[in-house]
């Protein structure tokens, strides 16, 4: 980047616990997974090392696209193709949750199945990891509840895309990247209907609402370089969006 670049920062609180929506791509991307998860175990172990909590909030990724394409054969409830979904975002949860307990974090033994839940578990345990909770509701809005039920005053939502644009880059080719923008702008690029299941967007437009609701900052940033989360995660300008409430 530009040195004389100033790049957005969330704001280190040593306090509320840091609460971040992996999406489900950083598992199944064509990355080097395998090193990924080496380099984001690492990283949890350091915050933890250091006295801080962290959520977790896991997205279906391919698991979750694959289910919901072969239930749409034969089901055609939104309802419960959105549990299937909610399944395979469970199932990634739980990978993640054994491999910190096979290095001895002190990570919640069970997947809350609501952020009050999951916030409540902060009492007894550092780490915290959840996939979705109810139909109609992604990651991204699961999130956003997490950290507003667990105190916290912002978000890191990382996905395999560096920021949020001004449009669909893969169809748009003036789409332009935004360093900062507010919540309102955000919401009037992701519109206000809710997602089908299966469908993915720069942010969940439900998730936008909720943080206009708790006043919530978010981090918008691409989690395959885990440089970025780190830099996020310890307050440091990171590159990526940052959305304010105002």
């Amino acid at each position: 980047m530009d040195n004389a670049y100033e790049a957005p920062s969330l704001g280190k609180n040593m306090v509320a616990p840091i609460i971040v929506a992996l999406g489900g791509s950083l598992l199944y991307g064509d990355h080097d997974v395998k090193t990924w998860l080496g380099q984001l175990r690492q990283t949890l172990v350091h915050i933890e090392g250091n006295g801080r909590k962290i959520g977790l909030v896991v997205g279906g990724g391919k698991p979750a696209r694959e289910g919901i394409t072969l239930a749409n054969e034969v089901i055609s409830d939104r309802f419960r193709l959105d549990d299937i979904g909610i399944a395979a975002t469970r199932l990634n949860a739980t990978i993640l949750q054994k491999m910190l307990q096979e290095i001895g974090c002190n990570v919640a033994a069970s997947i809350p199945e609501t952020t009050t839940e999951a916030a409540a578990m902060f009492d007894s345990v550092n780490i915290v990891i959840m996939g979705g909770t109810k139909p109609g509701h992604t990651t991204d809005a699961v999130s956003v509840a997490f950290a507003r039920d667990a105190g916290s005053a912002h978000v890191i939502i990382a996905t395999n895309v560096s920021h949020v644009y001004t449009a669909d880059p893969r169809k748009d080719e003036s789409a332009t990247a935004i360093e900062e923008m507010t919540l309102d702008e955000l919401s009037a690029i992701t519109g206000t209907e809710s997602l089908k299941p299966g469908q993915s967007a720069a942010v969940d437009p439900i998730a936008v609402q909720w943080a206009k609701d708790a006043l919530l900052r978010i981090g918008v940033l691409d989690g395959r370089d885990i440089r970025r989360l780190e830099d996020a995660l310890e307050g440091r300008p990171f590159e990526g969006t940052l959305v304010r409430p105002e």
